[in-house]
Formats: C-alpha cells, structure tokens, sequence
C-alpha cells in the first residue's frame, strides 16, 4: 500500500514538472472524454424519447389487446365477464377499455367536432399519458353528474385556457346535451393538432358517446408476456366458439428492441472517440520518456528496481488522464443535462431522467483505461533502458 502511494505522490510531482506538455495531452484526453460520455449520454436521451413516444402510442412493455372477432358482433356482456375473469384468473391490475369516436362541444367561437378517446383509468399508465397541467382521473371520478374530462392543448385552447381550480366546465350539445369538468390538460401529438379528449367509460354513456371502435387492454410486464399471450388467446378462444378470439402484443418492444441497432451505432462511434484520445496520450507518454531516459537510468544506478521504473511510468499517465477524465465527465454532464438540448434531442418527453451513471462510469473508467494503455508501453520502453548507457544519454 506504501509502494502504491508513493508511486501517486511520485507520479503528481512528474505531472507538475512538466505540466505544459502535459496540460496539452490531458486536454486531448478531457474532450476526447467528454465527446465518448455526451454520445452515450445523449443516445441514453435519444432512447428515453423514443421509448415515451412508442408507449404513449402503443402501450408499455407488454401490452397485450384482446379482441373477439367473428360472423356477428359477440355478446357486450358477455365478452365483458369474459374479460373480467381474464383479469382475475391471471392476477392482471392494470387494464383499460379503449373506444374512439367523435362529439361537439360548445366552444366561444361556436360547436367544435373533438375526438374522443373513451378510456378506463388505467389508460394513464399504460399509455404513459403526460400531463401539462391539472391530473388524470381518479377512482371517484365514475361518480360525477357532470362527467370529467382530461383534453388536449388544443382542446384547451379553444375552451379560453380557463383555471382548473376553479373547476371549468364545457358543454356538450346534442341528443343527450350534459356538461364536463376539465380536470387535466396533455400536451399535443404534434403542433397544429385537432382537439382531443379523454373521458371515462361511464361518463361516455352518460353523455351518449358510443365508440366506433373498441379495444381492451392489459399490462403484464415483459417477463410473462409469452407465456400469458398463449393462455389468453386460448382462453378467450374457449369461451367464444365459432369466433377469432386473440391476445396480441402491440407495444413497440413486441418483435424485439427496435432501439438496438442504434445502442450499436453509438457504440461505436465512441469506441472511435476513445480510440484517438488514446493514441493522442501515447504519443505524448512516448516524448515523455524519451526527454527522461537519463533521469530514469540514474534512478536505476540507485537501486530502483524495472518494477518500480514500470509503475512510476504507468503511474503517471493514469492519474493524469482520471484527472482529464472527470473533467470530460462534468462537461459532458454540463452539455446533455443542458434544458436546451434535452428539448430538442428529446422532445417527446415532459420530465427528463437524470444524466446515466453508466454513461459517467464508462467515460471515467475510459479515461482511466487510455492512461494505463498509452502508458503501459512506454513504461516498457524505460524498463528496457540500459543503466550505462543511459546516463550517457
């Protein structure tokens, strides 16, 4: 343990001896590492991104449909008993109806068609909706006599953008006229899009809303997902003889990860990154021992052993490029934690995860790596070095 301090302290005074013509590698080295961290960091971002996008579209890993499809419409009781026992038979929380259709509301500049997505709470987190501001239904939201609706930022718009503490309110003409609560308020596929909302099942049939389409979904994790898509098709098959009875996965995951290829991509473009860091720091560790050779031969004439010689060499480069290396970290962590370049590499995303550790660790243990390499092989060339002839140096 002695030998090994001795050798950081003796490694430090080299670094301050020649700090100039090290300053210049180790700054290599620090941007070399800052670009290998912010392209994993910001590929980790790209990631994120994606991956909210794809789930609020098709549903968390795994997300399984079930439909029912046959000569003639099956039984709605029936097939919701059916999907009932599903959920208790396979110890499933988290599930949702999902139909679409359209209603007017009555907005200040007159009757506005909106699409309306019919949902059950557990909609919110398989779909993983965001939320700009207010909150998503509740368990007593059923409840209501005015029905509870969560809409779009351009729905939101057009209602005049009112306080949702105060509980706003829009009406819904038609043959079953009723009036809806704002409660929350999502953010836009994109710029420009129609108005949207949500509203619960049972407010939809207060309202007269009947879906066009329906849908029933389940979430089950990605472990079981195999295993329970062939019981439930199989179940539900039994219980609808004569009909195409099925349990799909539709969620982005469902034929593998898409985002694979690019992890690749990334990978090795900061394997390229590393590797000019690395052969910049080598060339620099190699003109450092050739304007040392007389040092180390005098150094060998007073006992210091080849070990000794090896690891003060090493030494140097390591503790001089994790110098570098933790500086390249916190740039890199300045630049991809940056608010304005999380916006634009990840725009689908309302709350940022934090800066990846395995991002830092890998660019840390990276810089750490290219000093013991860069300075491994000169350490060899000064073990190699002959006492006599280098004090003639």
């Amino acid at each position: 343990m002695t030998g090994f301090v001795s050798s950081l302290v003796e490694a430090w005074q080299e670094l301050r001896i020649n700090k100039v013509r090290i300053l210049l590698a180790l700054l290599g080295v620090a941007l070399s590492v800052a670009a290998l961290t912010s392209v994993v960091g910001l590929g980790s971002l790209v990631r994120e991104g994606i991956k909210a996008q794809s789930e609020r579209d098709g549903g968390r890993v795994a997300t399984l449909t079930l439909s029912v499809n046959g000569p003639s419409t099956p039984d709605a009781e029936k097939l919701e008993k059916a999907y009932e026992g599903i959920q208790q038979r396979y110890g499933i929380t988290t599930s949702t109806h999902v139909g679409r259709t359209q209603a007017g509301f009555q907005f200040p500049r007159g009757v506005t068609a909106v699409n309306m997505t019919i949902v059950d709470i557990g909609y919110g987190i398989i779909h993983r909706v965001p939320l700009t501001q207010g909150t998503w239904f509740a368990a007593d939201d059923d409840q209501r006599l005015a029905p509870a609706v969560v809409v779009s930022e351009g729905f939101y718009n057009q209602a005049g953008r009112p306080n949702l503490a105060t509980n706003p309110t829009v009406s819904i003409p038609g043959d079953q006229p009723a009036t809806a609560v704002i409660i929350g308020v999502v953010p836009d596929t994109w710029p420009g899009t129609p108005p949207a909302a949500f509203i619960l099942t049972k407010g939809a049939a207060m309202t007269g809303m009947k879906p066009d389409m329906s849908e029933f979904k389940l979430w089950v994790g990605e472990e079981q997902a195999g295993a329970l898509t062939a019981a439930i098709s199989a179940d539900l098959q039994g219980q609808f003889p004569g009909y195409y009875a099925q349990a799909q996965r539709l969620d982005y995951a469902a034929h593998g990860d898409p985002l694979g290829p690019a992890q690749w991509i990334i990978g090795g473009v900061a394997g390229l990154v590393l590797l000019l860091g690395a052969v910049g720091m080598l060339n620099i560790s190699m003109v450092t021992v050739r304007y040392r050779v007389r040092e180390i031969g005098i150094r060998r004439s007073f006992g210091a052993t080849s070990g000794r010689i090896f690891v003060g060499v090493m030494m140097e480069s390591v503790v001089a490029t994790a110098v570098a290396g933790l500086a390249g970290v916190m740039l890199a962590v300045a630049v991809v934690k940056n608010p304005w370049i999380e916006s634009k590499v990840a725009p689908g995303l309302t709350e940022y995860p934090p800066f990846p550790i395995d991002a830092a660790l890998l660019g840390f243990g990276a810089a750490v790596l290219v000093g013991a390499l860069a300075g491994a092989i000169p350490a060899l060339v000064a073990v190699r070095v002959k006492v006599i002839d280098a004090i003639r140096f």
